[in-house]
């Protein structure tokens, strides 16, 4: 994908750039370039993780955001080990070549600490820091853990990465809708081969 068309998303005239939202269990690559209004990636994190992935100096890169290490039949970004494939092959077909790649990590927050003894950003954390390492991919930079959810901006022309924690309160709203689409992905994943009637 290239530059987003001029519709999509919203203009910041603050930021001077064209914000691109990246939803839960999405993801998105693109061929930026530092012109006024470039595109930036942006998302709330709370146990998920996203992985902002570029190539130096290119202007390709991208981010994900995952709900969940692993499971699921079905590719789809809500899962780490999906949503790592997904973005990683987009920027491939951009034109960024693998030895180059880079990531910077967010997230992982233990916003669900007081729902749930499952500690899913732990979980999310690790997956990322394991996977990255496997495929040989230097991680440059992370906001990993704690207890704080985060909003990110992430500008694919110049890999630069702007993470503010939010206060803890939004952490409980951010957590539900976390939870919820968790929930979602749970009950898409088909339990057996055989349909019972």
């Amino acid at each position: 994908m290239s530059l987003p068309a001029r519709t999509e998303g919203y203009l910041d005239k603050r930021l001077a750039a064209r914000v691109l939202k990246v939803a839960p269990g999405d993801y998105r690559a693109l061929q930026a370039r530092d012109v006024p209004w470039q595109p930036v990636l942006a998302t709330t994190l709370g146990s998920c993780v996203a992985a902002c992935m570029y190539e130096d100096g290119t202007g390709i890169g991208g981010m994900n955001h995952f709900l969940l290490p692993e499971g699921g039949e079905n590719e789809t970004a809500r899962y780490g080990v999906h949503a790592m494939e997904l973005l990683i092959n987009a920027l491939l077909k951009l034109g960024a070549r693998r030895s180059r790649l880079r990531a910077k990590l967010f997230g992982g927050g233990a916003v669900l600490a007081a729902v749930t003894s499952i500690d899913v950003g732990r979980q999310n954390a690790a997956f990322v820091r394991r996977f990255l390492a496997t495929e040989g991919i230097p991680v440059v930079a992370e906001d990993l853990l704690g207890p704080h959810p985060r909003k990110l901006l992430f500008f694919p022309a110049t890999a630069e990465a702007r993470v503010r924690h939010l206060p803890l309160v939004e952490g409980r709203s951010i957590a539900a809708v976390e939870q919820r689409k968790r929930d979602q992905a749970r009950q898409r994943t088909p339990a057996h081969d055989v349909e019972l009637f």
